[in-house]
């Protein structure tokens, strides 16, 4: 029998033992010669070689037949799953649909549900064999999870102080923000209102980590005014859940808006506010991978990626 010798199988190559595995199953070095595509007498060779390197013969050999030695039929044994193993494997994937690597994005729940499950759709429905990978997190947050490699790219509210000159971004949209009130309170629906007036009532707001929360506290500071909300949530639909049975005054996109109109009525502002922009950034150092770059095209498509 052959025994095991320490480091014995580091200097034999795969097509030794395949070139055993053919002339084992066919017992004739021609047929294996013909099924491998190769000359006979480098059939030969190889399982010499083999044979040398194990220290055993394989095969008794004659003029009339082969057959296998017992250290042969103990060698095939091991090796016969091995290589229907091997080849299990390659028929799976020769046959199966091709494998992408998953399409990885990090975004807020808002701007997932009301901006890029449309995109996702069309996506899946277009390229089925890649998997969609979505991280939700804020908008500040999602700018950590690029910088770790966690997401291929991120689509994010800007102005962002988290983004940084790592990183790379081009405008999608942009966007108004908007002040709403549940459609049967506050009996402001008509009126004008200025920053100040609206500090008189309780503001629902997203948490102070948010960009939204950092935007407007900045625009209220411009005018000489605190903004002290009256609750601070994490859900854009829970400030809307909220407002809508009278607990405040909420401010939102108008691209949440529009899915939410008979339930709220908007409030009129004396002051501009300033459009915001939904953004998608990515690490300009690193490759995308190719579902990425099919996905940038939905949102870029007349020449995908800016330059």
């Amino acid at each position: 029998m052959i025994k095991e010798r320490k480091g014995l199988f580091m200097d034999i190559s795969f097509e030794l033992y395949k070139v055993f595995y053919y002339v084992a199953t066919t017992l004739s070095f021609s047929q294996a010669s013909r099924q491998l595509y190769i000359s006979q007498s480098a059939v030969s060779q190889s399982i010499k070689s083999l044979e040398q390197k194990l220290g055993h013969p394989l095969f008794l050999r004659n003029t009339k037949k082969v057959a296998l030695t017992p250290e042969g039929e103990a060698l095939l044994r091991h090796v016969e799953p091995a290589v229907n193993l091997l080849y299990e494997g390659e028929n799976q994937l020769l046959n199966s649909p091709s494998v992408e690597a998953p399409l990885r994005i990090g975004a807020s729940d808002t701007i997932c549900r009301y901006f890029l499950v449309p995109y996702f759709q069309r996506f899946h429905r277009e390229y089925p064999n890649i998997r969609i990978k979505v991280t939700n997190a804020t908008s500040g947050d999602c700018v950590s999870l690029l910088q770790n490699n966690k997401v291929d790219f991120i689509v994010v509210n800007a102005p962002n102080t988290h983004l940084t000159s790592r990183e790379t971004w081009y405008e999608i949209r942009e966007f108004q923000d908007i002040f709403v009130a549940g459609k049967n309170y506050f009996a402001l629906e008509g009126k004008k209102l200025s920053l100040s007036q609206l500090t008189e009532y309780p503001i629902l707001m997203l948490e102070k980590s948010s960009t939204t929360s950092e935007f407007f506290h900045q625009l209220f500071v411009r005018h000489g005014l605190s903004l002290s909300p009256e609750a601070e949530l994490s859900s854009n639909d829970l400030l809307l859940d909220l407002a809508r049975i009278g607990l405040g005054i909420t401010v939102v996109p108008d691209f949440v808006l529009a899915h939410q109109r008979e339930d709220f009525y908007k409030l009129e502002v004396q002051e501009t506010i300033p459009k915001r922009q939904l953004v998608l950034a990515h690490n300009s150092q690193l490759s995308s991978s190719p579902g990425a770059e099919k996905f940038l095209h939905y949102l870029f498509p007349e020449a995908g990626m800016p330059e």
